[in-house]
């Protein structure tokens, strides 16, 4: 749990936000903002859902809408009256979608993949409330990987190590995956799968920050 409410003059909630994921990126993004929240997990059963979607024609960008719905309104179930937030982060390179790797050898396959292209992230964002979808949306980005010689991946992966793993692409923007880089265009939350500034737009108009 982080409740920053008594440091940040802005906020007006009368009760702390929850954040439906475990992700360190998302909770350190609104820890930042020095947002009162409280983070828990979710279950919703995200592969078969993903599958399920897909096969009814889901794109990844709406792919990405549709599972950040289910965690909103599972976690909203599990929060009465509480402001839940769901998010969710798809990588496309064109129509292909990329998962989290299982093991580092899946890791180099798919930086192998990505290297000397540009791939997109979607992120997708949705606020519910006692089952009720108050805010969604989905931002995007569009990441420039360099060429990729086997020397320089495999020096990256040997540092990296596991952490690799917690990441859709393979890597952390953020840290030691910033080399692997020649272009980035899109905000910052929005890399790191919490598009915020719509979020605080959002909490704006809710009237629980000025």
């Amino acid at each position: 749990m982080a409740d920053n409410a008594r440091e940040n003059p802005l906020w007006r909630g009368n009760a702390p936000l929850v954040l439906a994921s475990k992700s360190a990126a998302r909770r350190a993004l609104l820890e930042a903002a020095r947002l009162a929240f409280e983070a828990t997990g979710v279950d919703v059963g995200e592969r078969a859902l993903e599958a399920q979607a897909v096969a009814a024609g889901a794109d990844p960008r709406e792919v990405a809408a549709i599972l950040a719905r289910a965690k909103a309104r599972t976690g909203s179930a599990l929060h009465p009256g509480r402001l839940v937030i769901g998010a969710d982060q798809t990588l496309a390179l064109g129509d292909e979608a990329f998962h989290k790797p299982a093991d580092l050898g899946a890791a180099r396959a798919q930086l192998t993949r990505l290297a000397g292209r540009t791939h997109h992230l979607h992120s997708a964002l949705c606020v519910a409330r006692d089952g009720a979808v108050l805010f969604e949306t989905v931002e995007s980005a569009a990441l420039a990987m360099r060429p990729l010689a086997a020397p320089a991946l495999d020096a990256y992966l040997a540092e990296a190590g596991e952490a690799v793993l917690s990441s859709v692409g393979g890597y952390q923007l953020e840290g030691l995956g910033i080399h692997l880089f020649e272009r980035v265009e899109g905000d910052h939350s929005v890399i790191l799968g919490l598009p915020l500034l719509p979020l605080l737009a959002f909490l704006r108009r809710q009237g629980v920050l000025l």
